[in-house]
């Protein structure tokens, strides 16, 4: 598996075994490190209704073709990092999915398998009330730190038979399998890149299964998905993150 990491303000990839990593010509402890988002994409192509059961759900029928949108790069953050429930939102909820994370810039894809560098978690965190208001979705899918990814990517994934698994404080709120999938990964790739070029380091979303629900501050969210890990963030209020802010940026006395 491959991750970024953070050591005394310098970031590096390395690759991870066990509790190790190796990286930076040097072989550290993985508790010794801030573990990063593991990529740094340009953009993120969300797929919207790729579950049937999610779906249903939502009172929505399923797509006859993948029906996507964007999250901007300023949406990300890492294992760890804390998502922001804003102050215009009064129902943040999560998505627990499997994230395809692009190897090189392609475009008119035939083959995934050459482009696709491996996967990783992802919560496509949603304003649902905005999303309901707007009647499209980008304002409710891009907040910043509406995208929580990580939190390493695994290269040697079988995407067509992926576990993944929602918790919210400890309680099981999502489980299904990439089996259930409406399309597929090769397919979604194939798809997206004759609509718009994938550069290295991009990331497609591949859509949630049932059980979506409500974040609140407070709240420790974990998507886990089979040969990759777990990804954990907590939920702040904004208000606590502005005084998070004034705190850091405090002279020390």
């Amino acid at each position: 598996m491959i991750g970024r990491f953070k050591l005394h303000n310098e970031m590096f990839l390395g690759t991870v075994e066990g509790t190790r990593v190796h990286g930076n010509g040097r072989t550290y402890e993985l508790s010794e490190l801030q573990v990063l988002a593991p990529a740094c994409p340009s953009k993120i192509v969300g797929v919207g209704l790729n579950y049937t059961d999610h779906a249903r759900e939502l009172g929505t029928q399923v797509p006859e073709r993948p029906t996507i949108f964007l999250k901007p790069s300023t949406s990300v953050i890492g294992p760890g990092e804390s998502i922001v429930h804003p102050s215009i939102s009064s129902r943040v909820d999560f998505e627990g999915e499997l994230a395809v994370v692009i190897g090189q810039r392609c475009v008119n894809v035939d083959d995934s398998k050459r482009v696709v560098l491996g996967y990783t978690c992802l919560n496509d965190v949603t304003a649902r009330d905005l999303q309901i208001q707007d009647g499209q979705w980008t304002r409710s899918k891009s907040f910043d730190t509406f995208a929580p990814l990580g939190p390493f990517i695994a290269t040697e994934l079988d995407s067509r038979n992926a576990h993944i698994v929602t918790r919210v404080n400890g309680r099981q709120r999502q489980s299904s399998n990439t089996r259930d999938l409406v399309f597929d990964v090769d397919y979604l790739v194939r798809f997206i890149s004759r609509i718009m070029t994938l550069e290295g380091g991009d990331v497609i979303a591949t859509g949630t299964p049932s059980g979506v629900g409500q974040l609140r501050p407070g709240d420790t969210v974990d998507v886990d998905i089979s040969g990759i890990g777990t990804l954990s963030n907590n939920v702040i209020s904004e208000q606590g993150e502005k005084l998070s802010a004034m705190n850091r940026l405090k002279p020390h006395v």
